[in-house]
């Protein structure tokens, strides 16, 4: 397939620029993916299409205030927007300006407090803090690291809401989205309803926004997103299986990280090189095989799931609506099928559902 194969058209007064007043008041329509057959609901109606014995996948990371501004030497100024963490001294970061500086060059924050260029790789500059620490320099100076089309300044409401209730991970740049619709009320019904959950964590990078440039899939080259699914979620991934429930991925990146996982386990065959462990980079591989031949993994993956995919884990998901001609639509596409999924995507358009980060969510079994 190719990327205008995952063009539709929206208007941009669907995509939605706030949350909605409570977390789960927002709309959910609920696509079967074997039959094509679409259901428009309240996210609240989300237990009926659970059963006792499905286990939600969770990913905890947490957004941190990514988004810094400073000043050139020369006085210029300069966006920067922490990708991914070194350490608590060193980052890799985007740098926007309207002369892009050049390692070696230092960028200083409002009250004096330095970072240092030191290289730059590809899209992303290296970056050294000078004077204090990053996690501190983010608590001062930061800002939540709203996407792209979010046409306004993030504000003091963002801090809550651009975050899941159950966030416990720092080092994400962009929120798991599918995820800002639960509340505490909701997973607590969840749970009295027998619906068992789990965590991973995958580190959203700014790259999860990046266009797909290339019309053949085949050349274009997956942004790296650093994950772990731990030996605690492969158990109860274990114990799911062999009590017959769901394993159901809160997000495309709780997709992710398990079908990577999978994937870097050698679970099942597979002719894709996009499905091959060399598409995962583990620094921690543990021993011990779980359900379909799944273990516990720790590391960065540029796995890129398109159509078609054969998934190893994940029985069903929850999603938000997704960017025309993007990775997360080529996901979710090969998850339910591109047929299916272009048609609900009609649909919700035409629904007039609310797209993106702070929309509307969707219920999806494989096809």
């Amino acid at each position: 397939m190719r990327r205008s194969d995952f063009h539709f058209d929206l208007p941009d007064e669907l995509i939605a620029q706030r949350p909605l007043a409570e977390r789960s008041a927002s709309r959910l329509l609920a696509l079967d993916g074997a039959t094509g057959r679409q259901t428009d609901l309240r996210f609240l109606d989300l237990p009926s299409l659970l059963r006792a014995g499905d286990l939600l996948v969770f990913n905890d990371t947490r957004v941190i205030p990514a988004r810094l501004f400073a000043r050139k030497s020369t006085g210029g100024q300069v966006e920067v927007l922490i990708e991914r963490m070194v350490d608590d001294r060193e980052a890799f970061a985007h740098l926007r300006a309207s002369k892009t500086p050049r390692p070696g060059a230092e960028l200083q924050l409002a009250d004096g407090e330095r970072l240092l260029i030191l290289e730059r790789e590809d899209d992303l500059f290296r970056l050294r803090a000078l004077d204090t620490a990053l996690p501190k320099l983010m608590q001062r100076h930061g800002h939540m690291p709203l996407p792209p089309y979010i046409r306004r300044a993030d504000d003091a409401a963002d801090i809550e809401r651009y975050q899941t209730v159950y966030a416990a991970r720092e080092g994400a740049v962009a929120a798991p989205t599918a995820g800002l619709h639960f509340d505490q009320p909701m997973l607590d019904r969840l749970a009295a309803a027998g619906i068992k959950t789990a965590q991973i964590t995958l580190h959203v990078g700014a790259g999860t926004f990046q266009p797909v440039r290339e019309e053949d899939l085949d050349r274009h080259r997956m942004h790296a997103e650093w994950l772990e699914v731990n030996e605690k979620a492969v158990a109860q991934i274990a114990a799911t299986r062999a009590a017959g429930g769901r394993i159901i991925a809160v997000g495309t990146t709780s997709v992710r990280s398990l079908e990577t996982a999978a994937a870097a386990s050698g679970a099942d065959s597979a002719d894709s090189q996009d499905q091959r462990a060399d598409a995962v980079t583990p620094d921690h591989l543990v021993s011990g095989k779980g359900p379909l031949g799944l273990r516990p993994y720790r590391g960065e993956s540029r796995l890129f799931i398109r159509p078609p995919y054969q998934f190893r884990v994940v029985d069903a998901m929850i999603t938000n609506f997704h960017l025309p001609g993007s990775t997360l639509l080529m996901l979710v596409s090969a998850f339910a099928g591109h047929e299916a999924v272009m048609a609900a995507y009609s649909h919700a358009v035409s629904q007039r559902y609310r797209f993106f980060s702070y929309g509307d969510a969707m219920f999806l079994t494989r096809a």
